[in-house]
């Protein structure tokens, strides 16, 4: 337990954090809420958002047609910037989507008179235009490469004037979207932060800074950008009239402790600023949560774990954690997993068949070596959920029977696997291993350097390359440059469609398939299950999918991690890292003294 002075410390300063005088003359008290990520986006550029850094801040700066429910479980989509939901037609591929009239872009020098305009049907068309445009470098085309009509793979935009087939504004509020073929997930691809709507007016004035001076409708708007924090301000040009509990999935029996009942009926957002700070490292996120001026909540370290958890099965906190903070605890929506670059030939994809099937004995040498009994125990607070594959436990479609033997720590088979393969000591290959610049980061390599030295690899086998962040840790996965990497994926929308899509193969780096997976009868399984609509047929073929996937030995996978919130009392709000993202801090408020 933390030491008695500093609990002391913490209660004494409980009632005045997050609020103070914003004017000494009216008394006006500032609502602040200072919230902790775990890595710092690059840009802020909505077709750069494929990670939870970047989606954080994109979500609550600019809107999406649609968003998820705050409060209902299983996530719920519904109407955000659209009015209603889609008008889709018989076959399932053509949507029409009618857009809200009161929205507007928050007011910034790239529109004349420095006032924002309403949003428009032809925004929408332009945003999704844009990720198929050269000049935008785009994360995010894979969402609807070869789903949209006009945007087939190898489609390149050079003008956005530029008719799309697919893609079409009927009038201002109405967008005509026509699809290839059915695809029962395209609205949820929809309340992504990948597909948040911009003003061509801010992209053309900022041109390449774009990223770092976001104009969007969402709720707030951004007065600082640094490597360390943002912080964001209302919109005063935001309306969405008030919050409605119950429309939002409120329960009483899982939500009234949480203090939530005061903001309904309250127009929102509900802060004067908020806060978002970088701090990649755990236990420096601990310590500014320990802090009097330092964030409102903490997902809990491992390290600190038998200090807050009173026991682990069944999970509960300890007593005196219960009293002074709000808490959360549930599996993540995502897993962790190690990938291995298909398209480097010394670990992958090889033109000689015999090398390629030594190189298959290789990566799956090096899985049966992989301990997540131990990871778990050191990085996951002994709470991850270890699952074979891509699927996790939070779906339904999640197999409970799938290999288990993929999972589990076989030291002696791997070494069997090396052997019959005729691996030895001159013949390994050197490999890169990509790691963010963390102390927790280097830690978990040098565990994995242990584990793979136990069953025969020389000591110079593995050369860790370290980035400064995540960006330039993604953008090296991009191109190809890392051979194993460490990588978290949270999925976006509810479907285990969005996880296997990781080995999709017109998906390659720098698209979501950073392992370059290309395996014809997975894209052809794939491409059948994207168009169907849930049920038994599509499970079964997403589990043969995922079987794929570990036969081929693309991953050392998979844990999905529980989360452990905790926040200040004087903080209503339920936090989510997962499919709702950074969006919940739209609804976040804060007690002030009256």
């Amino acid at each position: 337990m933390p030491s008695i002075r500093l609990a002391a410390l913490w209660l004494a300063v409980l009632a005045t954090v997050g609020c103070q005088p914003s004017d000494p003359g009216t008394g006006h008290q500032e609502k602040v809420y200072r919230h902790a990520i775990d890595g710092a986006p690059t840009s802020l550029d909505p077709a750069h958002a494929d990670n939870v850094y970047a989606a954080t801040l994109v979500k609550n700066l600019f809107d999406t047609l649609y968003r998820y429910k705050y409060l209902e479980r299983p996530y719920e989509l519904t109407p955000n910037l659209a009015e209603g939901f889609p008008e889709v037609s018989d076959d399932g591929r053509v949507y029409r989507i009618r857009l809200r009239a009161n929205a507007r872009f928050a007011d910034d020098t790239a529109f004349p008179g420095s006032h924002g305009r309403r949003v428009t049907a032809q925004d929408v068309v332009y945003s999704m235009k844009r990720h198929f445009m050269a000049e935008t470098r785009s994360r995010g085309a894979w969402l609807w490469r070869d789903r949209i009509a006009g945007l087939e793979d190898g489609v390149e935009i050079s003008d956005p004037q530029e008719p799309v087939a697919g893609l079409r504004a009927i009038d201002d509020r109405t967008v005509r979207i026509e699809l290839t073929e059915a695809f029962p997930q395209f609205p949820h691809t929809l309340a992504m932060a990948l597909s948040a709507v911009v003003p061509h007016e801010a992209v053309e004035h900022y041109g390449e800074s774009f990223g770092v001076n976001p104009v969007g409708s969402g709720p707030f708007t951004l007065q600082r950008f640094d490597e360390s924090l943002a912080v964001l301000e209302p919109n005063p040009n935001f309306d969405r009239g008030t919050i409605n509990l119950d429309e939002e999935g409120y329960d009483a029996d899982r939500h009234a402790e949480y203090g939530l009942e005061t903001i309904d009926g309250q127009p929102y957002p509900l802060l004067d600023r908020l806060e978002i700070h970088f701090i990649t490292e755990p236990t420096a996120r601990w310590s500014s949560f320990a802090s009097s001026r330092g964030v409102d909540a903490v997902m809990v370290p491992p390290e600190m774990a038998d200090r807050v958890l009173e026991q682990r099965q069944p999970l509960s906190l300890r007593p005196s954690i219960r009293e002074r903070y709000h808490s959360l605890t549930g599996l993540e929506a995502g897993f962790v997993f190690h990938g291995f670059n298909m398209a480097n030939p010394a670990i992958g994809y090889n033109d000689d068949p015999q090398r390629e099937r030594r190189n298959h004995k290789l990566r799956c040498a090096m899985r049966d070596a992989f301990d997540w009994t131990a990871k778990n125990r050191a990085f996951y607070h002994g709470l991850g959920a270890v699952f074979p594959g891509v699927i996790p436990p939070l779906l339904d479609s999640h197999d409970p029977e799938a290999a288990r033997e993929s999972i589990r720590y076989r030291p002696e088979r791997a070494m069997e696997r090396l052997e019959s393969a005729g691996w030895h000591d001159e013949s390994l290959p050197q490999l890169n291993y990509g790691l963010e610049a963390s102390v927790q980061q280097r830690q978990m390599f040098e565990q994995f350097r242990a584990w793979m030295q136990a069953v025969g690899f020389p000591d110079g086998s593995f050369r860790p390359r370290s980035f400064a962040s995540f960006g330039e840790y993604a953008r090296a996965i991009g191109r190809g440059e890392l051979d194993i990497f460490l990588l978290g994926w949270t999925l976006a929308y509810p479907d285990a469609q969005y996880a296997l899509q990781l080995f999709y193969g017109p998906n390659a780096a720098p698209g979501a398939n950073s392992m370059n997976y290309a395996n014809p009868e997975f894209d052809r399984l794939f491409e059948r299950a994207s168009s169907m609509a849930p049920g038994p047929e599509r499970t079964r073929i997403y589990r043969r999918l995922n079987q794929m996937v570990i036969d081929d030995c693309v991953i050392i996978g998979s844990l999905a991690r529980t989360r452990l919130h905790l926040w200040r009392r004087h903080v209503r709000m339920l936090p989510d890292r997962e499919m709702v993202g950074g969006f919940f801090l739209r609804f976040v408020d804060v007690a002030v003294e009256r």
